[in-house]
């Protein structure tokens, strides 16, 4: 089976911030992840992070939308 992703990045500069804002959020939430491969993680834990870094982004444009 071959491995294909077809999520195209839109603006690639933003990978590393996105990479450190998933290291912020899943201490936060208190989930280890490692440098490199995660694959162990189990799926509670992912969502945990995936949710919680959704839930922020969300606050944070409905803060910059409140304040202009």
């Amino acid at each position: 089976m071959a491995n294909y992703n077809s999520n195209k990045k839109l603006v690639p500069e933003a990978m590393s911030a996105l990479d450190k804002f998933k290291y912020e959020v899943a201490s936060e939430v208190g989930v280890t992840l490692k440098d490199g491969y995660n694959g162990d993680l189990s799926s509670r834990d992912a969502g945990k992070i995936g949710g919680n870094m959704v839930k922020k982004m969300i606050q944070q444009v409905e803060n910059n939308m409140a304040n202009k």
